[in-house]
């Protein structure tokens, strides 16, 4: 893991030369909406993605991580499937649905029977290199998210320069995000964490809570301001030291929303709880994204080694896929 980790910035470079060769069809029908099928490491690109892209798309772009579709979608769904392996079965059934609507479909895999699936209907697909955890390709999806949504002119091609720019800020934080990864993980230790964002950073918390749940064997949550605000805010009655928050800073709140995170830390910080603000460094929401996506990723691993446990072992996902195996 600490090998994939370090790679992130390359993979992001490969990802970029996997995307200047690729060549999409335009769809036959408007697209009017856009769905991102996907689950685990394969399907949180798409979340972060869909977030990055939301003020500058026409169309509605949601993500889905189940089975089953919703009921708009049609000929005027491009349905983008994201699954690294290929065979992930929440994301191939509703492919497969998704197919029989008319739906504009598009693949990211590295196989599996997605690839299967794609080459037999002759539906564009993206192939990246296999292999490793899902969850640490993340750069492979969401590079080729972005490049799909500029080919068929959903968003500009300034998008793809801003991952360039966001992969060199990488290199050159390297020494400051090991310090802070490290100063993270020792916070985390021994705690239950919590990561607060603001709304258009709740893909980068979800990622941050799953890679603290399947790299350091570690529970933990999230939440964004200003929903937050809402209801987990009067929870904090019963808080106490037990617990660590991390606030993402990021410089872009809504003017009410930073005023929310600082009155939301002095509550919390009230009730006992220590409070860790990780600040993120870049110029836009994408490079600012890629750094703290970066950061955390260090930090679950960094976090797994005080703990002395497995980062790699997820037998208990196997195990629930062998049982599932057997459900008829």
């Amino acid at each position: 893991m600490e090998k994939l980790i370090t790679a992130f910035p390359q993979n992001i470079l490969e990802a970029l030369s996997i995307a200047d060769k690729q060549t999409f069809k335009q769809p036959t029908n408007t697209i009017q909406h856009i769905v991102i099928c996907g689950m685990g490491g394969s399907g949180i690109g798409g979340k972060i993605v869909a977030q990055w892209i939301q003020d500058e798309a026409k169309v509605p772009v949601i993500t889905l991580n189940d089975y089953t579709l919703p009921k708009f979608v049609n000929k005027n769904t491009l349905l983008i499937g994201s699954s690294y392996s290929g065979n992930t079965e929440e994301t191939l059934a509703a492919i497969y649905d998704a197919h029989k609507l008319g739906a504009h479909i598009i693949g990211i895999c590295s196989g599996g029977d997605l690839k299967t699936f794609c080459e037999k209907e002759n539906f564009d697909h993206i192939i990246v290199p296999g292999g490793n955890p899902p969850r640490s390709a993340i750069a492979f999806s969401i590079v080729q998210l972005i490049n799909i949504f500029v080919q068929l002119g959903i968003i500009g091609e300034d998008n793809l320069e801003e991952i360039k720019i966001g992969q060199k800020l990488l290199l050159k934080e390297a020494s400051s995000i090991h310090k802070i990864a490290k100063e993270l993980a020792a916070f985390l230790h021994s705690k239950v964490g919590i990561f607060y964002a603001g709304p258009n950073y709740e893909g980068v918390a979800i990622r941050a809570r799953q890679q603290f749940n399947e790299n350091s064997k570690f529970l933990c949550w999230h939440h964004v301001i200003p929903e937050m605000n809402h209801n987990e805010l009067v929870g904090w009655g019963g808080g106490d030291d037990r617990f660590a928050v991390v606030f993402m800073n990021t410089k872009d709140l809504n003017p009410r929303n930073q005023k929310r995170y600082d009155i939301s830390k002095d509550i919390i910080s009230k009730r006992g709880a220590k409070i860790m603000e990780l600040d993120a460094i870049g110029d836009s929401q994408i490079q600012r994204s890629l750094y703290l996506i970066n950061l955390v990723d260090w930090a679950s691993y960094y976090l797994a080694e005080i703990k002395g446990v497995d980062i790699m072992d997820i037998k208990v996902i196997d195990f629930l896929k062998g049982e599932l195996a057997n459900f008829k």
